[in-house]
């Protein structure tokens, strides 16, 4: 059984995604953010970098496999099931390409773009602005290669799958979607995936459920 610890954040969602589209089943444990818990020690046990998401992998024997970072989580879920990542080149090489983009691209970029224009106790217009113009060059990565092919590497999968939340998150905030046709069209696909109809709708009930 996988014990998923995460939040409703873009790098939350991903294990949750993957999770429902493989059909794996897993327990789903909200470490609330907004209130420091993934720094407590039960969380710091799980990650010692005190961040969302993290899971713990249980065998019916009794033991255990932990895993953090979203993008280890997905690969690790998917090299154990088999599911949802290409074993023949070039599609493998791919797939892992578009993952390892998001983790130092999309991720970093949009996230300090959001904590400068929203976040910051001080507008600072040159930090802003230089977030804004990475995150947008990204998102134009994206959608040119989505105005070639239906998913990021072959069938859809582990790299839809790790660039989705962040792709819909920052042509949202950015008011960007206009801009970027193919990518919000792709966007908009995922969304309409029962998976992730499925995975989010379970997110936001037990986030629901937490604060009451």
């Amino acid at each position: 059984m996988i014990d998923l610890y995460t939040w409703t954040t873009p790098n939350g969602e991903k294990p949750v995604l993957f999770l429902e589209e493989a059909g794996i089943d897993y327990e789903l444990k909200l470490v609330d953010i907004s209130t420091g818990a993934q720094k407590e020690a039960g969380f710091l046990a799980v990650n010692p970098n005190g961040r969302i998401p993290a899971i713990v992998d249980r065998t019916d024997e009794g033991g255990e496999t932990r895993v953090f970072e979203s993008g280890s989580i997905l690969l690790y879920l998917a090299e154990k099931s088999g599911k949802l990542l290409p074993q023949a080149q070039p599609h493998r090489a791919e797939a892992l390409s578009w993952m390892f983009f998001q983790a130092g691209g999309t991720g970093p970029m949009i996230g300090q773009w959001h904590h400068f224009n929203t976040a910051a106790p001080e507008k600072l217009p040159y930090a802003i602005d230089r977030y804004a113009k990475e995150s947008r060059r990204l998102l134009g990565v994206l959608d040119g290669r989505l105005a070639d092919f239906e998913w990021l590497a072959g069938d859809y999968g582990i790299a839809d799958i790790m660039n989705f939340s962040w792709a819909r998150s920052g042509i949202e905030e950015l008011n960007a979607r206009s801009d970027f046709p193919a990518l919000a069209e792709w966007v908009d696909r995922i969304a309409r995936r029962d998976s992730v109809v499925r995975g989010l709708g379970r997110l936001k009930a037990a986030k629901d459920e937490l604060q009451g």
